[in-house]
């Protein structure tokens, strides 16, 4: 059974409250105190268009900063990082949704990460 004091949730938990905490600004951080944290913000670009094509409808720039902080974490956990097991990434994700986010954020980041999922799916048969 999924516990919240599971270490892997808690750093987790960290993770995403430091990627928040950075779109509102990233004078705040460094790559020594935060090396972690800039494994994921390098890739933010790459990040976000995979975002962009999961969400078309929602530009990166107009989404709420607890539910972009959340799909960053998880795009990087499932199409960068790749050591996770997806279907525990979008847990997580779910779960980060439903506790620090807004009624919505839990199913629209759901759908997101599955649309993602679906997309890569397709590219793997294709090829």
């Amino acid at each position: 059974m999924k516990s919240t004091l599971d270490p892997r949730h808690q750093k987790r938990v960290k993770k995403f409250k430091k990627l928040f905490a950075y779109s509102f600004g990233a004078d705040n951080f460094t790559k020594k105190e935060s090396p972690k944290l800039f494994l994921i913000i390098d890739k933010l670009s790459e990040i976000d268009n995979y975002i962009q094509g999961a969400a078309p409808d929602w530009p990166v720039e107009r989404l709420n900063k607890v539910d972009l902080a959340i799909l960053r974490l998880s795009v990087y956990e499932l199409l960068i990082e790749k050591k996770t097991p997806p279907k525990v990434v979008i847990d997580e994700a779910v779960e980060l949704g439903k506790r620090y986010g807004s009624e919505s954020t839990a199913k629209f980041v759901n759908g997101v990460l599955g649309t993602l999922i679906k997309k890569r799916e397709k590219e793997k048969d294709s090829k």
